[in-house]
This record gives C-alpha cells, sequence and structure tokens, in this order.
C-alpha cells in the first residue's frame, strides 16, 4: 500500500515547469510515466480507505479519476503544452462529474492541496444550491463552525457574482454564500508531507472533514436530478 509519493514525482513536475516543452518532454517521457505510475498507486491506496466513509469512491480506478498532463491551449494565450501539476478528482461519477468531490493536486515547493466542494455547477444545479443554502443556511453555518472542519479549512472561497443573485435579497444573512458560482474550501500539503507517510493519514482526514459540506451540497443536486427524472 502506497502512502506517499517519491521525491522524484516532486523533481520531474519541478523540471517540467522548467522546460515545459514538447522535445523535453519527449526526451524526460520515462521520467513522466514514473510520476505517473506513482501517483496512480498512491490513489489507489487513499481511495481504497476513503471509501470506508464515502460509498461513492468505491471500486473507481485511479488512472480514471486522473486529468491529463496535456493543456488545452485553443483558447488559451499561454502555450505551454502541459500542465505543472499531477491532479485528479475523486467524486461520484468520477473525473468529469459536476457533483461535488474531492480533488487532490500535486505540485512542489509546498504547492500540493486537496481541496472539496463543488465547482461551477451548470445554471439549474447552481439555482438549487443556491436555494438550499437559502433554506438550511443554519445547517450550513454549523458545518463551517465545526471543529473537524476548522482543523483542516479556513472557509468557503470561489468566484463570486459582485451583484445579489436574482430572487435574494441584500440583506439575506446568507447572502455572501448565496453570491458564490463555485463553492470550495482547500487544505495545503508541504513537500514534506507529501513525500512521507503522513500524506495518506492527512488526505483521509481532509476528506472525511469536507465530506459533511459535500453531502450539503451534493443533496440539491440529487433532488433536482429526480425531479428531472419524474418529468421525463
Amino acid at each position: 500500500m502506497k502512502k506517499h509519493l517519491d521525491q522524484s514525482t516532486l523533481d520531474f513536475i519541478r523540471d517540467l515547469r522548467l522546460n515545459n516543452q514538447r522535445e523535453w518532454f519527449e526526451q524526460n517521457r520515462n521520467r513522466y510515466e514514473a510520476a505517473r505510475q506513482d501517483f496512480i498507486s498512491f490513489l489507489k491506496t487513499l481511495l481504497q480507505g476513503a471509501a470506508q466513509f464515502e460509498p461513492a469512491l468505491e471500486g473507481q480506478e485511479p488512472k480514471d479519476l486522473m486529468f491529463r498532463i496535456y493543456r488545452d491551449v485553443r483558447f488559451s494565450n499561454d502555450k505551454r503544452p502541459y500542465k505543472d501539476h499531477i491532479c485528479a478528482y475523486m467524486a461520484e461519477g468520477g473525473r468529469k462529474t459536476i457533483y461535488p468531490g474531492f480533488y487532490l493536486h500535486i505540485s512542489p515547493n509546498d504547492g500540493s492541496f486537496l481541496a472539496g466542494g463543488v465547482w461551477m455547477p451548470p445554471a439549474a444545479e447552481l439555482k438549487a444550491i443556491r436555494q438550499e443554502i437559502d433554506y438550511n443556511y443554519d445547517e450550513l453555518k454549523s458545518l463551517l463552525a465545526d471543529p473537524s472542519f476548522k482543523k483542516y479549512y479556513a472557509g468557503v472561497a470561489g468566484e463570486k457574482l459582485k451583484t445579489t443573485p436574482k430572487g435574494y435579497d441584500s440583506e439575506n444573512p446568507a447572502i455572501d454564500l448565496l453570491r458564490h458560482k463555485s463553492w470550495n474550501t482547500t487544505y495545503m500539503l508541504t513537500d514534506e508531507v507529501v513525500t512521507s507517510d503522513r500524506l495518506y493519514d492527512e488526505c483521509l482526514a481532509a476528506m472525511k472533514a469536507v465530506k459533511p459540506l459535500n453531502d450539503f451540497f451534493l443533496r440539491p443536486m440529487k433532488e433536482l436530478k429526480e425531479l428531472k427524472a419524474e418529468e421525463a
């Protein structure tokens, strides 16, 4: 059971950041494949542990949860061909789901992190989540104030509207959270942690701490899905 990442994985990402070109990458493809396999091996262990409290992860394959190293440069001014990190998204429905989950981002120089929450849900789901926040603000407040959550996370971040969302009053006590278009929270991981067996323990504990928040956002999304199925 792999409980940490090798130093060579961080070294590869660091070197790729300095040499983000196809020719260099092809010359170092064996290092990339080794880093990729290292990450997959760790994810396999992490998924087995996390499935104990998040059944949706049971039986999921690490390679299906990893994001490609190749950047989509078609609509970007930044033409670097490769990402300068390795990452995966663990959630019900896999990497491409709109559902809340756990995002693991590995980047050297203490830039790694484990994040939870929901990222840029589609319009109908966004509306449903806002309604859930409005109706159950006290529940959400208690989740964010829970000591087990606060041990790892400093609150909720994410892109926000500059104005008040349609249908809500600017005096609404939940207005700050209602303005969000994403609700994310992040726990940073140092290189020292990433390359030690503490990585497994820290990731697992941070995932467990953010699961109630994920569940809060998942609830209205699931209800909406059921409603759509009934109407179909």
